[in-house]
């Protein structure tokens, strides 16, 4: 079945569905993994967002059981260079096409994936359209146009849970993850400097649209963990007198949610330790007092190199975002510039100089991606260590 991807600016590709059909709108970006896309459509950061992968075969190892970031897949749609219909994998259950049918999501293939990147490199990331019932560009450009975008908006809301829950435990949407996470973890354990289970802390975690491994993780070195909404009072997660508070990876724009940076503030101003990746960071930035930017074209991909500025260290990491801390807008005499990345010298991470606080911009726990960074959660647990040692 042809397909028709129509951007804002009028620029057209097109393609073949291989998975789905209708029409789909978002923002059309591209992530230059080799591999992990099941790990990449079940990310919820990539809510509305239609993902080109520069990778030029993709579904040669199928669809697990195992390697999922959340209970479905989360991109507005999936767009690639050629599809493998037959995967050759033994943890393989069923071939990329099928599986997005079943999910009810669309697929697009026989496209040029690199023409696409390179437009968006030089022109930057785009409203989109993708359909298969309406096949003239002029008609799709103009819904293009129309769909709102993501600047101002909160669409974290969306992907957020909508009921407080304990992992692990028995909550209906995440009793799956919890069954599978003691095999796949393993394979983590080399990469902590103390065993398994070393500690225990309790830690209220603000689902912005969160990774599972990140639950995982934290619960591997030791965490209990509380899940809260987003919109969560600050009142309600104090209350819960947690050792710790992360903030989560998520989507879309983070001047959108006022109100989430403002019980932010609340709970890192009540001095509990706090750790914030992705989405977590700029919302950081904004309790800060600092502002974020959106990006020309984003980081996505597995191979970003970011410096630790603190040891001088190279790490090379797994990122997905479009928006930015302002590095410019922070007060130096109350944050420092941790990690910077090496491409294009943006915001990578940064810590409180009075409170026991610190973010990345970056994933630490991969999925997919390298393991270089994995020590950040290390780091967490020493700060709810020292802070709860020091009462």
């Amino acid at each position: 079945m042809k397909a028709l991807i129509a951007l804002e600016d009028g620029t057209c590709f097109e393609g073949r569905a291989f998975a789905g059909n209708g029409e789909i709108f978002g923002e059309l970006v591209f992530n230059t993994s080799m591999t992990g896309y099941q790990e990449i459509l079940t990310d919820p950061s990539y809510h509305e967002q239609i993902v080109t992968l520069t990778y030029p075969l993709v579904g040669n190892y199928g669809i697990n059981d195992e390697d999922i970031e959340s209970t479905r897949p989360h991109a507005a749609a999936l767009v690639i260079g050629e599809c493998s219909r037959i995967p050759s994998n033994w943890r393989s259950t069923k071939a990329l096409p099928r599986y997005l049918e079943q999910k009810g999501m669309l697929g697009v293939d026989l496209v040029d994936t690199r023409a696409i990147t390179l437009h968006i490199r030089s022109r930057g990331a785009m409203k989109c359209v993708v359909s298969t019932a309406d096949l003239d560009p002029k008609s799709l450009t103009e819904k293009a146009k129309a769909w709102p975008g993501f600047i101002g908006r909160d669409i974290a809301s969306e992907v957020s849970t909508k009921e407080r829950y304990a992992w692990p435990g028995p909550h209906r949407d995440h009793q799956a993850f919890s069954t599978i996470a003691e095999g796949p973890l393993k394979a983590y354990d080399k990469y902590f400097n103390r065993p398994p289970d070393a500690a225990r802390f309790r830690v209220a975690v603000l689902d912005c649209g969160i990774k599972v491994n990140q639950l995982r993780l934290m619960a591997r070195l030791g965490c209990t963990l509380e899940v809260f909404p987003l919109g969560t009072a600050a009142e309600e997660i104090l209350a819960t007198q947690p050792d710790g508070f992360f903030i989560s990876n998520g989507p879309g724009d983070p001047a959108g949610v006022p109100q989430v940076v403002s019980n932010i503030r609340k709970v890192i101003e009540a001095k509990v330790p706090t750790f914030g990746i992705c989405f977590g960071h700029q919302l950081l930035g904004w309790a800060f007092g600092g502002k974020t930017y959106k990006l020309k074209f984003g980081h996505r991909g597995a191979n970003q190199p970011v410096k630790d500025l603190t040891t001088g260290k190279v790490e090379i990491t797994s990122q997905n975002h479009g928006f930015c801390v302002d590095l410019k807008s922070l007060d130096p005499d109350l944050v420092e510039t941790t990690h910077i990345n090496l491409n294009d010298q943006t915001s990578e991470g940064m810590r409180h100089k009075k409170l026991p606080v610190f973010s990345v911009q970056y994933h630490p726990e991969a999925c997919p991606g390298p393991h270089d960074s994995t020590y950040l959660f290390e780091r967490f647990m020493e700060l709810m260590k020292g802070t709860t040692n020091s009462h």
